[in-house]
């Protein structure tokens, strides 16, 4: 089994603007069949600082990472159960394979891609979170969370010091596979990102403020956290809105419908560059994200389906990033090169000092109220 050094994730936390212009519907992703186009100064830059990378870097990594994000899509296609998940490393620009058949290594070099064999692999790692899941509410609430890790073939519980008697603890009575579980002690605390004022987003009947993730032809996705269905929405102007549909705990995405007053467009906050999609960035990709307390940052992206236990319930089927936000980015656009990706759901540490960084991904959002993602 593979144990490669991994590249820091770049994510991208914050609130995008209402977009207007040509549709993706549904759950479908927009196509990758060309190569990214990002010539928005504002994530550039960001990928620079937090990267530590120069433009001409940061062009060429997007364009690395549109190739990977094709050649994944067809192999996962290509090799159905022997698919065993993939990692894109942002230093060498090559995407590995995992399989879980050592005949499968072939198809994948011919590909172009570096191949791994693996034992258990994605849908077996996914079996175990998903069974775990099934006994969420049972679990210590010294455990913080778990998800899958294809780059080490196990399933990573999260846990605060001092607490993997609890995780093994919690393993056995799920009736897992114990040697497909690693437990990590860990000091941060998953909290939900709200409720703080100033910034320039919008705001709930509650009183608490959130970000704005992606506009939908409806109106526009955030986080489920931020409103319950019926509850008012308002931007920093004379916009309006209602959620219409949200989900929190369990999952955590809602929308927000019947607006007036705002306009759709397909542009994220403070950049110039549209939204062109939404097909899914690879594990290890770099992303960024926007939001209305901290603007833009960027990072990578570490794990995909993890679940995270808040302490206002576990939610499942999240993306792990490295990238850093703060209470008011909650509900927030999470961008891969020209491809929306999710929204902000929460996380630990800030922007000061970093952190891990959890988004719901935004096409579940779609295909849960079928939706049409604005793109331009």
């Amino acid at each position: 089994m593979r144990k490669s050094p991994k590249s820091p994730v770049i994510h991208i936390l914050g609130s995008v603007g209402l977009a207007a212009g040509l549709v993706t519907t549904g759950a479908a992703a927009a196509s990758a069949d060309t190569a990214a186009d990002v010539s928005d100064p504002a994530q550039l830059e960001a990928m620079e600082r937090d990267l530590d990378i120069s433009e001409g870097e940061a062009d060429e990594l997007l364009q690395q990472q549109n190739q990977a994000q094709k050649k994944e899509q067809k192999l996962r296609e290509a090799l159905g159960s022997d698919f065993g998940g993939a990692v894109f490393d942002t230093e060498s620009g090559e995407l590995t394979v995992s399989v879980t058949d050592k005949d499968a290594a072939k198809t994948v070099r011919d590909a172009g891609a570096e191949a791994e064999v693996v034992t258990y692999g994605e849908d077996a790692l996914n079996s175990v979170v998903d069974t775990l899941n099934e006994h969420a509410s049972d679990h210590d609430k010294s455990i913080t969370g778990w998800y899958p890790d294809a780059d080490e073939d196990t399933v990573v519980m999260t846990v605060k010091p001092g607490a993997t008697g609890e995780a093994e603890e919690f393993v056995s009575e799920a009736g897992v596979d114990a040697d497909a579980v690693s437990v990590q002690e860990s000091k941060e605390s998953p909290r939900k990102l709200e409720d703080i004022v100033g910034g320039d987003p919008y705001y709930m009947g509650s009183g608490g403020r959130c970000s704005i993730g992606f506009a939908v032809t409806e109106g526009f996705v955030t986080a489920g956290h931020c409103g319950s269905v019926g509850e008012s929405a308002s931007g920093s102007s004379n916009g309006s809105g209602t959620f219409q549909g949200s989900d929190f705990p369990g999952s955590d995405m809602a929308y927000v419908g019947n607006t007036t007053n705002w306009n759709p467009t397909s542009r994220v906050s403070g950049s110039s560059q549209p939204v062109a999609g939404s097909t899914e960035a690879s594990v290890g990709a770099s992303i960024c994200r926007s939001g209305s307390t901290t603007g833009w940052h960027c990072g990578t992206v570490e794990a995909k389906n993890q679940t995270v236990s808040y302490p206002s319930g576990t939610v499942h089927g999240l993306t792990r990033t490295t990238v850093c936000a703060e209470p008011g980015d909650s509900g927030g656009s999470f961008i891969s090169g020209d491809q929306a990706q999710g929204v902000t759901s929460g996380g630990s540490g800030d922007c000061t000092w970093g952190g891990t960084t959890y988004f719901q991904p935004v096409n579940p959002i779609l295909d849960r109220w079928n939706l049409t993602l604005v793109t331009n």
